[in-house]
């Protein structure tokens, strides 16, 4: 028994005999959102947003569609990985967390892993361990995308069109930060056309060419003011 377990040992260790260091060079882009453009003639139906604009966090990720077995130790899990890095040839990847994420499966006498690398012209995908081993699958299909992430900056104010009752309309005003809403800055207001078609909040200014119960027409005459958060 003692045999047949030393020689397990000694086959996992030679078949992780490559060596890589994990790089923690990347950082996600903050991107600005404010739409629709100024000057612009849209249309929405009750529950769409009228106005957004705000700020988000944009990632680098890869996306796995199917699980993946990077060696007989690891297995790549469905979902979405984020970047961390990179160098010359590969990049380096975690499992992003949260909703859709992927995640890494290893063998009961395996180390435990570190890192994920995808490497830049191959369809390549390794796992790093603990101890910078690395196994890898060279027939692995991936996805390279731009997906938005929660982070503590992350912040959005939106108009969303409540209806029409005779001439007044009703508009929701929301606040979100980190894709939560935040109650406490949600408001729901009334405007009466026959006084003027147009109407404002927050900095915000629209023009309203029709309303229905169903739907509205407006050309946007400002987004909101810079919010402090």
């Amino acid at each position: 028994m003692n045999y047949y377990r030393a020689m397990i040992i000694i086959f996992f260790v030679f078949s992780l005999s490559a060596c890589a260091v994990p790089k923690y060079n990347y950082q996600p882009v903050s991107v600005e959102i404010s739409e629709p453009p100024i000057d612009s003639i849209n249309k929405a139906y009750v529950g769409d947003s009228l106005l957004r604009q705000g700020n988000y966090t944009e990632h680098d990720a890869i996306l796995l569609k199917q699980s993946t077995d990077v060696s007989w130790a690891y297995t790549a899990m469905p979902g979405f990985y984020f970047k961390q890095g990179e160098d010359e040839t590969t990049e380096f990847y975690l499992p992003s967390g949260g909703e859709g994420t992927g995640s890494i499966v290893k063998a009961a006498i395996a180390d435990p892993w570190k890192c994920v690398q995808a490497y830049k012209n191959e369809n390549k995908l390794c796992v790093i361990t603990v101890f910078n081993a690395v196994v890898c699958n060279s027939d692995v299909f991936f996805e390279r995308l731009k997906k938005p992430a929660i982070q503590s900056n992350s912040f959005q104010q939106t108009l969303i069109y409540s209806g029409k009752f005779g001439d007044k309309i009703n508009i929701s005003y929301c606040e979100f930060s980190n894709s939560l809403a935040r109650p406490a800055f949600n408001n729901d207001v009334e405007y009466d056309l026959s006084q003027s078609p147009i109407i404002g909040y927050k900095g915000a200014k629209i023009e309203i060419i029709e309303a229905t119960n169903e739907l509205i027409k407006y050309k946007v005459i400002r987004n909101f003011n810079k919010a402090s958060f």
